[in-house]
């Protein structure tokens, strides 16, 4: 689990194919950090498991779904990524609940300044628009942010100076791919009430009743 509070900014370093899948390499200062194996890190919001590393990058693996569902199948040596490190009991919850687990991919449709902020545009997914409400929380390549507006094709966040400084979505720009997750109590709240109704995301709750709940 993590808070969608960036701690580094990592930089692909490798890129090794291997069947559907795929593995990274990426260089970062984390590697200095009492990293362990088998860690839990998110990348760019998708939540990995760290298997090596050395004094100047870790590798991790991305299975063949996790390359169809988020961005990480066209990350290229040289591009830099967002990275958290897990949360640990007893730490504080900066941000909001982020699992990892992206639910789509957003565009970016525009980038505008305000003041010392910038104001991001991004087109959303169909099914992750109900999740999306004004000042509820999205994650954006692994950043936690509050949602200020919402309209028929996606939303807008404030990316404040600190959020300019310590991620990487300083860089984004119009056309842009970002990972998207939605309010985890918002996922499981939509799953109970279609549930309620009769139809899991599958369709299938009133069979399963129907044959018993075996």
């Amino acid at each position: 689990m993590f808070t969608g509070i960036i701690s580094h900014v990592g930089r692909i370093a490798g890129r090794e194919v291997r069947g559907d899948g795929a593995t990274l390499r990426i260089a970062s200062s984390v590697v200095h950090d009492s990293l362990g194996r088998g860690e839990s890190l998110a990348v760019a919001g998708v939540c990995l498991t760290v298997e090596s590393w050395d004094d100047i990058a870790f590798k991790v693996t991305v299975s063949p779904e996790t390359l169809r569902r988020t961005r990480l199948g066209h990350l290229a040596p040289g591009q830099k990524v967002n990275l958290e490190r897990a949360l640990r009991a007893g730490d504080r919850m900066g941000g909001h609940i982020v699992q990892g687990h992206v639910d789509g991919l957003g565009c970016v449709r525009s980038v505008r300044s305000e003041g010392v902020s910038r104001i991001l545009s991004l087109a959303a997914p169909a099914g992750l628009r109900p999740h999306l409400v004004d000042r509820g929380s999205v994650a954006v390549d692994g950043v936690s942010l509050t949602v200020t507006a919402v309209d028929a094709g996606g939303f807008e966040v404030t990316l404040i100076p600190e959020t300019l400084r310590q991620t990487t979505l300083v860089d984004l720009k119009a056309g842009d791919t970002v990972n998207l997750e939605a309010d985890m109590v918002s996922r499981y709240l939509a799953n109970h009430l279609r549930f309620m109704n009769g139809e899991d995301e599958s369709g299938s709750a009133a069979s399963w009743l129907a044959a018993g709940g075996a």
